[in-house]
């Protein structure tokens, strides 16, 4: 078998659309696909693990990475930083890994710029109403709250014209479907076809 490396997907939605079960299910599905480690400044909490949760680093070992390029996209949330390291990326990239990165439009317009190869998949809501609701669910918020994250919700969902595929979460199976269905489609693309496959397409030539 031809070594060939592996894709990195982008994914993105609005809070309530769905998006962490889908991923979760996807990834107990096929071992082939991973999410993305970030890494964090932030302490450890209880029952996490080092490169799994996060790759956890010390403040000066973050700021020498943003020294050198390394990180894709970073953010700073409440005095912690937060960021997704290329290099580490594109290790597991190499070693035929697919990896899924779960970011907001704004990071992920900053890693199509740096890694053209990249797919891109929003999960939308079927109905404003049904993200209403599932952000109403969530627990005891004050209507103030939920509609200032119904209007983040519409923000954020304004550009879903960015990405290459679009996924209407209303049944959750249909959707875990229809995410599965990117992945195999992308990996019978022609290029990763002749990466996997070299040999065979040899001797089917031959």
């Amino acid at each position: 078998m031809n070594h060939s490396s592996g894709t990195l997907y982008i994914v993105s939605a609005p809070s309530g659309a769905g998006k962490t079960s889908l991923v979760k299910a996807l990834i107990d599905a096929d071992s082939s696909i991973q999410v993305s480690v970030s890494h964090t400044t932030r302490a450890m909490r209880p029952g996490e693990v080092h490169g799994v949760n996060y790759h956890f680093v010390e403040h000066t070992a973050f700021k020498l990475m943003i020294e050198q390029g390394d990180f894709l996209e970073q953010a700073e949330v409440f005095g912690n930083f937060y960021g997704t390291s290329r290099s580490a990326l594109q290790q597991a990239l190499d070693q035929g890994q697919d990896l899924i990165l779960e970011i907001d439009w704004q990071g992920a317009q900053q890693v199509r710029k740096l890694m053209p190869g990249a797919r891109s998949i929003f999960i939308l809501p079927p109905t404003q109403e049904a993200l209403r609701q599932r952000l109403t669910n969530r627990g005891q918020d004050s209507d103030e709250i939920i509609e200032g994250r119904m209007r983040e919700a519409v923000s954020e969902m304004s550009h879903y014209d960015e990405y290459d595929f679009v996924i209407i979460n209303d049944d959750f199976a249909t959707a875990l479907e229809d995410l599965k269905a990117v992945f195999r489609a992308n990996r019978l693309l022609q290029a990763n076809q002749q990466q996997r496959h070299g040999q065979l397409l040899k001797q089917l030539l031959a």
